[in-house]
């Protein structure tokens, strides 16, 4: 079993930065993909960016380029998503589900999952 807590979430303003932080426990996260996905009331699910398992490469949604980055500290066995440029937009509960030796876009085909940060960008 893996657990995931996700944290670095808060209020900020258009256009700051954030760091958020995915911490694993139960097992190393290195044979793991990791995805971050973004939920607000309303709207569907949306996939953020990506680390898979290994090799570290990574990977993010075209809406979100050039402003996400996602990475991974192995010895940390914590994931993060750097974010910057932050527009109002990009509020929402941010979760980083896992799933072991793959990764994918779909938020449900994952296998473990945390409760979630909340991201609050204000004008």
């Amino acid at each position: 079993q893996v657990q995931l807590v996700e944290s670095g979430g808060g209020l900020v303003q258009a256009g700051d930065s954030l760091r958020l932080s995915c911490a694993a426990s139960g097992r190393t996260l290195i044979t793991y993909g990791v995805g971050w996905f973004r939920q607000v009331p309303g709207k569907e699910r949306e996939f953020g960016a990506v680390v898979s398992a290994g090799t570290s490469g990574t990977g993010v949604a075209d809406p979100v380029k050039g402003r996400f980055t996602s990475s991974r500290d192995n010895l940390k066995n914590t994931v993060y998503l750097q974010m910057n440029n932050l527009p109002l937009e990009d509020t929402g509960v941010y979760s980083c589900p896992a799933l072991r030796f793959a990764f994918t876009t779909n938020f449900d085909e994952y296998n473990y999952w945390g409760q979630g940060t909340q991201v609050t960008v204000s004008a």
